[in-house]
């Protein structure tokens, strides 16, 4: 029996670590997609003649760096 209960035990540990998994996966996907609509609106602010460079780079940096530790994923869904 207690073979049974450490099997399930680690059966069970393995199905919550699955879960932070994706849960984090999707919250990377999500800020990813946020940084690619800040970028869009720093861009079309800027050649609207209301926004700065600036603001488009430090949007384009930001998206460049949560790629770099994210993967390119979010682009694709």
């Amino acid at each position: 029996m207690t073979g049974f209960l450490d099997r399930a035990k680690e059966q069970a540990q393995q199905a919550l670590q699955q879960g932070k998994e994706k849960v984090d996966e999707i919250q990377a996907q999500r800020a990813g997609g946020e940084l690619l609509k800040k970028l869009g609106a720093a861009y079309y602010a800027e050649k609207r003649g209301s926004g700065a460079a600036q603001a488009t780079q430090d949007a384009l940096s930001a998206l460049e760096a949560h790629i770099s530790a994210h993967g390119d994923g979010f682009l694709r869904s």
